[in-house]
C-alpha cells in the first residue's frame, strides 16, 4: 500500500526544504520522463507553462529537453513580472539557453508529446476564459500528455474538476501521492501516475493510504478442516421482486470461502432453493441460525418486516455489514441509530453508494461527492462504524480518522448487482475470521481487482456482470493465497 498526502502536509514539507533546489529537480524529473514517453525518432514537444511554480517546473523541463536536442515549443500563459522568484529564474534560464516564449497558441505544430505545466496543487478556483481555452486545446491534441504534479484543473485533495481539467495520459507527481489522483474524476484525468520524491525523505506520517495490493489475507486453511472451520455467513434481504440482490450477496459469500451461507429472505413467496447454487441454505428472514458474520440490506425494501429484521440484526453481536435499504432505514430512524451506537466498536461496516451516503449525512449527492474523503470520515464518525463509500476510488474510513482509497476497478463495475457482490465478499471474509476492517479493505481491493482481471480476459468492461466478478474474485483470492502460503 502507498501513502497519500493532502496539500497541507506537502506544503509543510516544501517549507521545511525551501533552501533546496526543488524546482530544478522537478523540471529534470519531468524532462527525464518525457524522453521515455517519446516514440523512437520523435523529438518535438509542446510545453504549456502557467503563471505559478508549476509553470516554473515546465520552464526547467523545457531547458533540459532543449539541451538534449529536442525541439521544444513553449507557450506561456502569464507575465514574467508576476511569476514567483523561482519560476521567474526558470523563465530566464529558458531564455538564456536560446528558448523562445509564445504568449498565444501556435497556429501550427507537429508535436509528438505535450507537457501540461499550467497549474499545480495550489489551484483553488475554477478555470475560465483563456486558461479554460488552453485546457481545451491541450485536450484536443491527439498526443500523449504529461501533466506536471497534477493535471491542471484537478483538485489535488478531492479529485473534483475545477471548471475544466487536462486529460493526461501520464502524471508525474512530486513529494508524494495526492488523493485527488485516485478518486472521483482523478483517474479519468491523471492517466498513469509516476511519483518522484525530488530527493527528499517521505513524510513520516501519511494522511491516508492507497489500496493497491492485497495487504492482508485470510489464514491458511489446515488440511484437517471442515465447513464449520471456515465460518458461517448470513444474508438478510430479498423482499418481493428483489430476491436476486440477496441471492447475489449469498452466492458471493459462498464463492469467497464461507463454510456455510444462509440467506434469510423477506419475500414470503421466495423459492426454497437456489437452483444455480443449491449449496445455499434459504430461510425466512427471522429464522436464521447463529452465524459468524451477517450482511443486511440487499433487496430488503423498507417494509415493517424489513425494519424488524434490521432491529434484530443490530442486536446480533456478530460482525455486521449494512448495505442498500438497511442504510435508508437507518438514516430515517433515531432508534436504529441508537441501537447501532450501542454496538461494540469496529463491529459494523456501512457500504453506501453516494446517494445513500448523502441520505445518511442529510445532504445532497453533489455536496457529498465534492469531498469524498471528508464525507467518508463524517459517515464513520456519525455512525461509529467503518464506512465504505462506493464510487470511482472507493473510500474506506474509520471513526478514529484513518482513511484509504481503493485503486483497483474499472467501469465494468457500473452495473446492477456489483454492490451486492461486494457485500458478499466482505461478509465471507469476516465469517472466516478476518477482522472486519481488514475484511472491508481486502474486499474493496479484491472486488476491483477481480473486475480488472475479468476485463483482461475479455469479459468487459461493457457487459461485465456481478456473477462474472464474483467468479473472478474467487480465482484471484485463491491465487493470492497460493502465492502467500507457498
Amino acid at each position: 500500500m502507498q501513502a497519500l498526502y493532502l496539500t497541507s502536509s506537502l506544503r509543510k514539507l516544501e517549507q521545511q526544504h525551501a533552501s533546496e533546489p526543488l524546482m530544478e529537480r522537478a523540471g529534470h524529473a519531468v524532462a527525464t520522463l518525457a524522453r521515455t514517453l517519446l516514440a523512437e525518432g520523435h523529438n518535438r514537444i509542446l510545453v504549456v507553462a502557467g503563471p505559478g511554480n508549476n509553470g516554473g517546473d515546465a520552464f526547467v523541463a523545457a531547458r533540459y529537453l532543449k539541451a538534449w536536442w529536442h525541439e521544444v515549443t513553449m507557450v506561456f500563459a502569464g507575465q514574467r513580472a508576476s511569476l514567483p522568484p523561482d519560476a521567474a529564474h526558470a523563465y530566464d534560464g529558458w531564455l538564456e539557453c536560446g528558448g523562445e516564449v509564445l504568449n498565444t497558441w501556435p497556429e501550427t505544430g507537429a508535436w509528438q508529446l505535450a507537457i501540461d505545466g499550467l497549474f499545480g496543487i495550489g489551484l483553488k478556483r475554477p478555470l475560465t476564459g483563456e486558461m479554460a481555452d488552453l485546457v481545451a486545446r491541450i485536450n484536443a491534441l491527439s498526443l500523449p500528455v504529461l501533466a506536471i504534479d497534477i493535471p491542471s484543473g484537478l483538485a489535488a485533495d478531492t479529485g473534483v474538476i475545477l471548471g475544466t481539467a487536462v486529460r493526461a495520459t501520464h502524471t508525474i507527481t512530486f513529494l508524494g501521492r495526492k488523493p485527488g489522483l485516485y478518486t472521483l474524476d482523478g483517474p479519468d484525468h491523471a492517466g498513469k501516475v509516476h511519483v518522484d520524491l525530488l530527493g527528499l525523505p517521505p513524510l513520516p506520517e501519511a494522511d491516508g493510504t492507497l489500496l493497491d495490493a492485497p495487504f492482508t489475507l485470510p489464514a491458511r486453511r489446515r488440511l484437517n478442516s471442515h465447513k464449520g472451520s471456515n465460518g458461517s455467513a448470513g444474508v438478510i434481504g430479498g423482499a418481493a421482486s428483489m430476491t436476486g440482490a440477496a441471492l447475489l450477496t449469498a452466492r458471493a459469500a459462498l464463492l469467497l470461502g464461507a463454510g456455510r451461507v444462509y440467506a434469510g429472505l423477506l419475500d414470503p413467496a421466495a423459492p426454497a432453493l437456489d437452483a444455480e447454487y443449491p449449496e445455499l441454505m434459504l430461510r425466512d428472514a427471522d429464522q436464521l441460525p447463529t452465524v459468524h458474520a451477517l450482511a443486511v440490506g440487499p433487496g430488503m425494501g423498507r417494509s415493517p418486516q424489513a425494519y424488524a429484521a434490521l432491529q434484530q440484526a443490530l442486536a446480533n453481536p456478530a460482525p455486521l455489514v449494512l448495505d442498500a435499504d438497511a442504510l435508508n432505514l437507518l438514516a430515517a430512524d433515531a432508534d436504529l441509530q441508537h441501537r447501532l451506537a450501542e454496538r461494540a466498536p469496529g463491529s459494523v461496516v456501512i457500504t453506501p453508494h453516494p446517494g445513500e451516503a448523502a441520505t445518511l449525512l442529510a445532504t445532497d449527492t453533489a455536496s457529498l461527492q465534492a469531498d469524498r474523503i471528508a464525507s467518508a470520515r463524517a459517515l464513520a464518525v456519525r455512525y461509529q462504524a467503518i464506512a465504505l463509500l462506493k464510487g470511482c476510488g472507493t473510500v474506506v474510513a474509520t471513526p478514529d480518522g484513518r482513511w484509504w482509497i481503493n485503486a483497483s476497478g474499472n467501469p465494468g463495475l457500473g452495473s446492477a448487482g456489483m454492490g451486492d457482490t461486494l457485500t458478499g465478499i466482505i461478509v465471507a471474509l469476516a465469517a472466516q475470521g478476518l477482522p472486519l476492517l481488514e475484511s472491508t479493505l481486502l474486499a474493496a481491493y479484491l472486488h476491483g481487482a477481480a473486475a480488472d482481471a475479468a476485463v483482461a480476459h475479455g469479459q468487459g468492461p461493457v457487459g461485465l456482470t456481478a456473477t462474472e466478478v464474483m467468479l473472478s474474485a474467487r480465482r484471484l483470492l485463491n491465487r493470492w493465497l497460493s502465492t502467500a502460503h507457498a
